[in-house]
């Protein structure tokens, strides 16, 4: 019989660590910073499609669409892009592309000129309208051309 209570025991200890422990799962339901590929294939040549080689992708686990009109996305340096008129809907993801193009549901374009995402490290942050951080994601790696958040 103490056998089956160590079991019992152990078996919802374990189950509480897994409350606790935060992991992939309590991604769901939020809005982050979902993926950043930082390091465009090829040489760095400043063409727009090397530009829009570098990205950071944002996704909507709620189950609300989120407006982020006035939301900024930055870097560690401050280059910052605004977000104009722009609802995700829920379960969807959009990808913000560093150079010119034009902007649909899924894509927006920084319309830079120039590299925005460090090749070796940075942080990606995501700010709601009234300038609270809501979201950020590291990176610290030549070894790896993106950073899933």
């Amino acid at each position: 019989m103490p056998r089956t209570r160590h079991l019992t025991a152990g078996t919802a200890l374990t189950a509480a660590a897994l409350l606790l422990v935060p992991g992939q799962a309590t991604a769901a339901g939020t809005l982050r910073i979902s993926k950043i590929w930082y390091d465009s294939p090829g040489s760095d040549t400043r063409t727009n499609t090397s530009l829009n080689g570098e990205w950071v992708q944002i996704t909507n686990g709620t189950a609300t669409a989120v407006s982020l009109k006035g939301w900024t996305l930055n870097d560690a340096s401050r280059h910052t892009y605004t977000f104009g008129a722009f609802t995700l809907k829920p379960g969807k993801t959009v990808t913000v592309k560093t150079g010119r193009g034009t902007n649909t549901t899924s894509t927006l374009f920084q319309q830079r000129a120039a590299y925005v995402w460090n090749n070796d490290k940075d942080t990606a942050t995501l700010r709601r309208a009234n300038k609270t951080i809501h979201h950020t994601c590291a990176y610290n790696s030549t070894r790896y051309d993106y950073k899933t958040c």
